[in-house]
């Protein structure tokens, strides 16, 4: 691992523990060369995999670009950042499990507004104004009123 201080390759580990879901390991390095501290995170990678965007040019899959969009949605949402990861890696993993090397943008953009619609609904209506380009007020109507919709029809589910 390469030290983000002096750009040493000689590092040591000097801690790994695993995160509360055990998703992830944390790694606490040290630099031989400067002695400086910091912190790695290790996680499963199923496989390799490439991002088809609208325009057909084809990136690798960025988990932390990901992360980033979800948290950007969730600013200012009283959601814990513990559900956020959960849901970031049930994304991820849902992703590489799909048997495909190579997934589209518009895949991506689905699956994560399936999540967000369970978690929180103005984090959903936030990333679906951006995902699907909204232009004017109706297309947010139009979102708000598909939830509305759904609670309706889980009270009704629920009444019975």
């Amino acid at each position: 691992m390469r030290c983000p201080n002096c750009n040493s390759l000689d590092t040591q580990v000097k801690d790994s523990r695993p995160t509360e879901d055990s998703s992830v390991i944390r790694r606490r390095r040290i630099c031989v060369a400067c002695n400086f501290r910091f912190t790695t995170f290790e996680r499963v990678q199923l496989r390799e995999l490439t991002v088809i965007k609208r325009n057909g040019r084809r990136v690798p899959f960025d988990r932390d670009k990901l992360m980033r969009s979800v948290q950007i949605s969730l600013r200012k949402r009283p959601v814990e950042p513990e559900r956020v990861e959960k849901m970031v890696s049930a994304i991820v993993r849902e992703l590489e499990t799909s048997g495909e090397a190579e997934i589209s943008s518009e895949v991506i953009g689905e699956t994560v507004m399936e999540h967000l619609r369970t978690l929180d609904d103005v984090a959903y209506v936030r990333f679906a104004s951006v995902y699907r380009n909204f232009r004017e007020a109706k297309d947010f109507a139009d979102v708000l009123g598909e939830l509305s919709g759904e609670e309706e029809a889980r009270l009704a589910a629920i009444r019975k």
